[in-house]
């Protein structure tokens, strides 16, 4: 097994405050991993450097064995790596099916479905969709759609690069249990496909249940890693979620 995603001492200030505080992770190949930490505690801003979204003060970012500190997002999809966010990202105004073919494309938003210009891009998309359940809604705008739909739409859109690791920012944040349970299943299954998940969520049970390997961060620090068993009896964990 090899490491597939790695940050090296990241550090990154805003203002006075330190964001995150020389972090270092690695994410092995193959494996689901979840990020947790309490409010405040600097997951969200680690995946904003480690995608492009920020540049770290200091430190490094590697993808795949190839160097990513400080570039732009749209370079990092191109190394293998793509994401979720925590506030979903659609193109409200186009149709869902358009939003599954423009993330790959370099056309801007011109019109997308002329003679010869989808090649098997279309296959993909209607694939992706049918997978996520919206293959029915594939001519509906996207602020048509319901939160969860939305969820399933921005998951099914950032597959459409065959990325190798995907960055999941809270999947589960505002969906009920049954559409839980359906990502959780999806995860699963794109797992055993050989796509290695980054999984940032503030719910416990669905993170202790999904993940292989837990990483907890305080105060824009790692303070533990390792199996959720291991995560969920460390005194440091504890003390981080509940206080002294």
């Amino acid at each position: 097994m090899s490491t597939v995603l790695q940050t090296e001492g990241l550090v990154k200030h805003f203002g006075g405050i330190v964001a995150v505080d020389s972090c270092t992770i690695d994410v092995e190949q193959g494996d689901i991993t979840g990020l947790i930490g309490p409010n405040g505690s600097g997951k969200t801003t680690l995946f904003n450097l480690i995608t492009g979204v920020y540049r770290p003060d200091s430190g490094r970012v590697s993808i795949l064995g190839r160097k990513a500190t400080g570039l732009e997002s749209h370079k990092i999809c191109h190394l293998g790596l793509s994401r979720t966010f925590q506030i979903t990202r659609l193109f409200w105004e186009l149709t869902v099916l358009e939003n599954m073919i423009v993330p790959v494309r370099k056309v801007g938003l011109r019109p997308l479905f002329g003679p010869g210009m989808l090649g098997d891009e279309l296959d993909r998309a209607m694939e992706l969709l049918a997978r996520v359940g919206l293959t029915h809604l594939k001519d509906e705008r996207a602020d048509n759609l319901s939160f969860g739909q939305q969820k399933l739409l921005e998951f099914a859109a950032v597959l459409m690069a065959k990325p190798d690791v995907v960055l999941l920012d809270e999947p589960a944040g505002g969906v009920n249990p049954t559409m839980i349970r359906f990502i959780m299943d999806l995860i699963r299954s794109l797992n055993a496909e050989g796509v290695t998940f980054l999984v940032v969520e503030h719910n416990m049970s669905m993170i202790m249940e999904l993940s292989d390997r837990v990483i907890v961060m305080d105060q824009g620090r790692t303070i533990a890693d390792g199996t959720p068993a291991e995560v969920q009896n460390n005194p440091l964990v504890l003390e981080a979620y509940l206080g002294s």
